[in-house]
């Protein structure tokens, strides 16, 4: 048996370059055939071949003329994608959020419904998820587009089958999500998925976000837990069996708090949104633990905007926390930028300066390597977005929907 490169048939050949003609357009729409050909080094030839198939696949289109260009006007191409759409999900500890966008990352809809997953048991989960799944996809095919995929993002541990090894904050252990989700979904023609949260919205960042295009970049959750997507390079970082990002579980602090995962001092249980709440709100959980953490991160931050001692004294601890954390991932893969998603958003004013402080003073490089600490301006949701984002990522490498019969 040969291992190593082996030679390329003219179906991989073309796929490749179809793959080439697509990804320039969506950088640099509107184009013109021309264009293509002089910054891909395709032969004028080629490119009109493989602009004429990508048009009957209804991903490309074309538009107007170009009138102020030297010598003939040229026609003119942009995506088209309409008759397409991808579905990402996101589960956390207190909601559901489905979006579904098109070729040309326009959202078609955007859901977003409570769910206790810290109190649901994984079956009911996920009939629950299969359930949005289903009903968002109607909804697309109902327009008369094809779903090209359905990619659900979790908190925690999934390996390359989408299995949930562990997510602490939903209190799962071993859960075939992937394969119990395509049972329900009855075997659906469409592929589905299952990833990490955070690297899903690390792709929604690198792809939609203030920052795209950024070659090194770093996602934070602020949800239940704390996870990290880094891309590096361009690319996700994966690791081997792809439980990279757990930057939620560095100990900082041995003698703090315990955390969900059995250990004690873990950034997560200094600065995720529960520790944040039972710092700034100590009576919230006096009925119980809390579920729905949006009323009181709405306190949180009336607090805060009244310039509450407490509250100010209690983010600014928990800033230099995620500080901390930052400036370890500073040192290791040298990000040019770190975002703050999720609950961090709307108490990112009270958290960045004591973060980028702690930053500063922890990392090793002359102004933390150029690192920079930012919120994410994507909104809630960033890990569904992500998730769709996925789908499309794949027909940008290659993997086109057949052609229409």
């Amino acid at each position: 048996m040969q291992s190593g490169p082996q030679p390329a048939d003219f179906a991989d050949v073309r796929a490749t370059n179809l793959a080439v003609v697509l990804r320039h357009v969506r950088t640099h729409a509107p184009c013109s055939r021309a264009d293509i050909a002089a910054a891909t080094g395709l032969n004028k030839a080629t490119v009109s071949s493989l602009v004429a198939d990508l048009i009957e696949r209804r991903l490309l289109r074309e538009t107007g003329l170009a009138e102020h260009r030297i010598g003939r006007p040229a026609t003119m191409l942009v995506l088209d994608g309409q008759p397409y759409a991808a579905i990402g999900m996101e589960v956390a500890a207190d909601h559901l959020t489905a979006v579904a966008v098109d070729l040309a990352g326009e959202q078609l809809l955007t859901w977003r419904r409570a769910f206790t997953g810290t109190e649901t048991g994984a079956g009911k989960a996920v009939s629950t998820i299969a359930a949005l799944a289903s009903r968002a996809a109607s909804r697309v095919s109902a327009q008369g587009r094809q779903v090209l995929g359905v990619t659900v993002g979790v908190p925690g541990l999934v390996d390359a089958d989408g299995a949930v090894r562990l997510a602490a904050g939903l209190g799962w252990r071993d859960v075939e999500l992937r394969a119990d989700l395509v049972r329900a979904l009855r075997d659906p023609k469409y592929d589905v998925a299952v990833d990490n949260d955070a690297n899903l919205s690390a792709l929604a960042e690198h792809r939609y976000g203030a920052y795209a295009g950024t070659a090194n970049l770093v996602y934070l959750t602020g949800e239940i837990g704390i996870g990290a997507g880094v891309v590096v390079d361009g690319r996700l970082l994966r690791g081997g069996r792809g439980f990279s990002g757990e930057i939620g579980h560095l100990q900082l602090d041995p003698a703090g708090p315990q955390c969900p995962c059995g250990r004690t001092g873990c950034l997560e249980a200094l600065a995720g949104v529960r520790a944040i709440i039972q710092r700034v709100l100590p009576d919230a959980e006096v009925d119980g633990p809390v579920t729905d953490f949006a009323p009181e991160i709405d306190e949180v931050v009336r607090r805060a905007r009244r310039a509450d001692p407490a509250t100010l004294a209690a983010l600014t601890a928990v800033g230099r926390h995620l500080g901390h954390g930052v400036s370890i991932v500073a040192n290791l893969v040298n990000p040019d930028v770190v975002v703050l998603g999720g609950n961090f958003v709307p108490l990112a004013p009270w958290l960045l300066p004591a973060a980028e402080a702690e930053l500063a003073t922890r990392a090793v490089a002359p102004d933390a390597g150029g690192c920079r600490l930012v919120a994410s301006a994507l909104g809630p949701g960033a890990a569904a977005t992500g998730g769709a984002a996925r789908a499309l990522a794949a027909v940008d490498a290659g993997h086109l929907p057949p052609l229409p019969t």
